[in-house]
């Protein structure tokens, strides 16, 4: 009789296409991290460390090297059993390459860092039609003027110019920025044909609560290439506790209107969730109904701030967030969206992509309150360097020692030696400096990350089995 042989499995991997870029919705409200530039050309290669793994199945890990990546058992024997060896003509091997599970000889890990989008937070308005329970304004009767705000875009564009930037990223935010729709549009124009005359790419976003989106506004926002912003913290009562009106009357089904609104003239809006010790317990629920609509969403933690201060019902109690949080996680796990999700899923961390600062503060960020005046965060915006006649805003951001100090996690102390360093990095400075007193202190939500960590990694490797060979997971043997 004939024999046959079963040829041995070939090793795989499968990793997301937008790696460190757009995701499923990674938070406007803050700045961008910095992404990391992946070698793909040296002369011998060796194999980076693996810093997490888990098992999916039989057959297959999750593994973070420099991004998450889905391997097979045949892929990791080969990766584990590799010596230092010249580029081969191998779909795998560039692959390896490219998720940076292999890395050119005595490279650095992470690698050089690339920072090509400024980010402006335009504070339009300090007024607001909602009373949020952790709200960090004063709301002030004051608006931006047409005059201020295309200085203020004048005096981005001075800096992007100086520190080479490729793009800008204008927050038309408040307060209530729909308080001053039409400004918005005015400034959108002044920004885009700045942008085009210097030739930068111009993006722009509305950071909104919803409850005075008309059809009207999202068709001159989607007609005008604005993207929107909702804030939505939970179903009901979950969303009412956390925002309600000025008179106390709940704001959940105002902002549902806003969101069907937007999705009826595919002006699909990112849904910002803010989590407190009030609705965390609601988050799963929210959760279902966001992913049934296939929105994209960024989950985000309470930061105090002095107006909240007092409320200890926002507080983050580490059992409760981590358990209303493993609920949602749940929801993800049996609803899995196609498009990335790691970069939003966690607060300020990304598990996409190994980062050196949790946000752009102090790097590629301006905030211009109503004023033209000039903060490195809008949850301290009253703190001010500057202003719109500055010939370049972001030095004197980035030289000033007053203002927040965004440390890289290879210098803070309780960070660097931790494994999960370079997607964490450190947490919010801000954060840490309340809790710590110092800027280079433990985030007071690190507890909350290390232990939900490994099950964020575990569903980004659920998603990218699930949708292999897609549009939005590349899968090479």
């Amino acid at each position: 009789m004939p024999k046959f042989t079963v040829a041995p499995p070939l090793p795989r991997l499968i990793y997301s296409r937008q790696q460190g870029g757009a995701s499923i919705g990674q938070c406007d409200a803050c700045p961008p991290t910095e992404r990391i530039r992946m070698r793909t050309s040296a002369e011998i290669y060796q194999p980076a460390p693996i810093l997490s793994r888990q098992a999916l199945d039989d057959s297959n890990w999750i593994v973070l090297g420099a991004m998450p990546v889905v391997i097979n058992r045949a892929g990791l024997d080969w990766l584990e059993n590799s010596a230092p060896s010249r580029p081969i003509a191998s779909d795998f091997f560039t692959g390896l390459v490219e998720t940076g599970l292999l890395v050119p000889e005595n490279s650095p890990f992470p690698p050089r860092e690339i920072i090509d989008t400024l980010s402006i937070w335009l504070h339009l308005t300090d007024r607001c039609n909602l009373r949020c329970a952790y709200c960090y304004l004063p709301h002030l009767p004051t608006d931006m003027t047409l005059e201020t705000g295309r200085a203020a875009i004048d005096a981005a564009f001075r800096s992007a110019i100086a520190h080479g930037f490729r793009a800008l990223k204008f927050k038309y935010a408040g307060g209530e920025p729909l308080l001053c729709f039409p400004l918005i549009l005015q400034l959108n124009e002044y920004a885009q044909a700045l942008g085009a005359s210097h030739g930068f790419a111009v993006d722009g976003v509305v950071l909104s609560n919803g409850t005075l989106l008309d059809e009207a506004k999202a068709r001159s926002l989607k007609e005008n290439n604005i993207r929107l912003t909702l804030s939505l913290d939970g179903l009901e009562d979950c969303h009412n506790t956390q925002r309600p009106y000025t008179n106390g009357r709940g704001s959940f089904k105002d902002v549902v209107r806003a969101v069907d609104i937007a999705c009826a003239l595919n002006l699909t809006p990112d849904i910002s969730i803010t989590v407190s010790g009030r609705n965390a317990a609601g988050l799963s629920d929210l959760m279902k109904w966001i992913l049934e609509r296939d929105l994209s969403f960024s989950i985000n933690f309470y930061r105090e701030n002095d107006y909240s201060t007092q409320d200890k019902s926002l507080c983050l109690e580490d059992e409760m967030i981590i358990a209303g949080m493993r609920a949602a996680f749940g929801v993800i796990a049996a609803n899995l969206p196609a498009r990335p999700f790691l970069p939003a899923l966690l607060d300020r961390t990304n598990l996409s992509i190994p980062h050196l600062r949790t946000c752009g503060v102090g790097k590629n960020y301006i905030v211009f309150d109503p004023q033209g005046r000039v903060a490195a965060c809008q949850m301290i915006i009253q703190q001010t360097v500057g202003s719109i006649l500055s010939p370049d805003p972001l030095t004197a951001l980035n030289t000033d020692p007053s203002t927040i100090q965004n440390l890289p996690v290879e210098v803070k102390e309780p960070c660097n030696t931790c494994q999960w360093r370079f997607w964490c990095a450190g947490g919010c400075p801000l954060e840490a400096f309340r809790a710590s007193g110092n800027y280079d202190g433990r985030s007071p939500n690190c507890n909350i990350y290390q232990s939900l960590f490994p099950e964020a990694l575990r569903l980004e490797g659920m998603r990218l089995l699930k949708y292999a060979g897609d549009q939005t997971a590349l899968i090479v043997e």
